[in-house]
């Protein structure tokens, strides 16, 4: 389909699901809908199996504010979904078709459920519509300013500032994060602006069903290797992803990341390159650092434009402030209004986020599950921190991940002194596929670089282990994409009960 030829259709304000959203590779376990769409309005009913993911809650968040009735269903219960059911969702726990309501216009499904879910097949068996996650997030964009936010890493919090400046610059955008940002309220938000702010995620081609006028691509690196075949694969992906963005569009790319430059060779909107170095349009000079948190002036095409004084450490805020501010400018804010929102932004949850301090002990806890990430965040940790002696307990995201990246991550803990690594999140992989590399592989490799590395399969015994060993000025950081935050919290419990409050 041509540009125009989408264009029209877009601005028809009917969609046509299998012309706009075809499968895309594959591997691709695209759930298409048939025959027109229009997107959720007030008054309609729209069921999410798997309501409990981050981008589905807050796509769920975004319709209810929008006056549509939600419903939903996940595996298990937490806190957010409770906050779903507050503000009106009907959030069921386990999985069933009962779960569908009889008068239902529109199932949406995160990426991770199949056709077999029985909620889908009695969808489809009733005539519904059933469309996946990153499909909504089109419709929810396709009447308003897109704005998509892309990379390997860094998107949550760069969409997170984006969002936080224009909401700043009273521009009242909707967004859509796959975290929680404590300064927006939560991970979605509903505003009367022209801008739709969105996390655009890589995996299953997902972003491809966007429609971004303004986007950053912040980096590639191989990751999902359970979905794609190799790294050219992953920067083809990204390439169609660029590719949406129109003529009077731009697109703000890392100039320092050859695979990014290489994915935006074909693109027909303008692109702009960010970084240090001196032949990119948004450049960042480094002029110091306050515990870790960059100062800097940002030159636009050779030009000061602002300085910046970021609230969040690490090095890589950095390239994620100016992407931010690349795309806020494009879309009507100030210089000076970006610099200082930026610089009043504390970062999104499970960020580097501190968790508590008992005993002279601080703990924190980070998301970070790929090497690269790892690797800045416990630096950017021990430069804020400067602690005596670092603990990071790592919880590996996927078997397959492990197994692809596995010499990688052995090299991500240069400035950890002590590597605690729990049995590996099973997620998405086969049983197979957990048979073929397993946490003490990593551990034994870690040590194998010089670190001090240890294997603790449980929760409970790397609570108790480092509650008895660590000292006051020590630093814990939990990472990982699972539910690792379990061991922060288990060990500011059980550092209370050992020397009290």
């Amino acid at each position: 389909m041509t540009q125009s030829a989408r264009t029209r259709r877009l601005s028809s304000g009917k969609l046509n699901a299998e012309a706009l959203y075809p499968p895309v590779g594959a591997g691709d376990a695209a759930i298409p809908a048939a025959g027109p769409l229009t997107c959720p309005g007030s008054g309609s009913r729209v069921h999410m199996v798997g309501v409990g993911g981050c981008g589905m809650r807050g796509a769920a968040a975004v319709l209810l504010r929008r006056g549509v009735r939600v419903s939903g269903s996940d595996l298990s219960d937490s806190a957010e979904l409770g906050a779903l059911r507050a503000a009106g969702g009907e959030i069921h726990i386990g999985q069933g078709a009962e779960n569908v309501p009889a008068d239902c216009d529109l199932v949406v499904c995160s990426a991770a459920v199949k056709d077999v879910n029985p909620e889908v097949v009695a969808a489809r068996e009733r005539g519904c519509a059933v469309v996946k996650y990153s499909q909504l997030l089109g419709l929810l964009m396709a009447d308003r300013l897109g704005v998509g936010v892309a990379g390997t890493h860094g998107k949550s919090t760069t969409t997170a500032m984006t969002a936080f400046v224009l909401r700043q610059a009273s521009m009242d955008p909707c967004f859509v994060i796959g975290a929680q940002v404590e300064q927006l309220g939560g991970g979605s938000g509903v505003g009367d602006g022209p801008h739709f702010v969105v996390e655009a995620c890589e995996y299953d081609r997902s972003f491809l069903n966007l429609h971004p006028r303004y986007a950053a691509i912040l980096n590639i690196e191989e990751d999902h290797l359970d979905y794609y075949k190799d790294l050219d694969e992953i920067i083809g992906a990204f390439q169609a992803f660029a590719g949406l963005v129109p003529e009077s569009g731009v697109l703000v790319v890392n100039g320092e990341d050859g695979h990014a430059l290489r994915a935006v060779r074909r693109a027909v909107a303008r692109v702009e390159t960010f970084g240090l170095s001196s032949d990119v349009n948004w450049r960042a000079e480094l002029q110091g650092t306050v515990r870790g948190c960059w100062r800097f002036t940002v030159l636009r095409d050779g030009k000061p434009l602002t300085d910046v004084q970021l609230a969040i450490p690490g090095k890589h805020q950095v390239s994620n402030a100016l992407a931010a501010m690349a795309l806020c400018l494009h879309g009507g804010v100030e210089p000076e209004t970006i610099a200082k929102a930026l610089g009043d932004f504390k970062g999104a949850y499970r960020r580097l986020t501190w968790r508590g301090c008992v005993h002279g002990v601080n703990v924190v806890d980070d998301y970070a599950h790929h090497p690269t990430e790892l690797q800045v965040t416990i630096r950017a940790a021990r430069e804020y921190y400067r602690p005596r002696k670092m603990f990071v307990v790592f919880q590996p995201h996927q078997h397959s991940r492990t197994r692809f990246l596995l010499d990688d991550f052995a090299h991500s803990f240069q400035d950890a002194d002590v590597v605690v690594v729990p049995d590996i999140y099973f997620v998405r992989d086969s049983q197979a596929e957990r048979e073929l590399v397993d946490a003490e592989d990593l551990v034994r490799r870690i040590g194998e670089n010089g670190r001090d590395a240890r294997y603790e399969g449980g929760f409970g015994q790397i609570v108790s282990q480092l509650c008895g060993e660590v000292e006051p000025g020590d630093l814990v950081v939990t990472m990982g994409a699972g539910d690792v935050w379990r061991v922060a919290d288990g060990l500011l419990d059980c550092l209370t009960k050992r020397y009290g409050g």
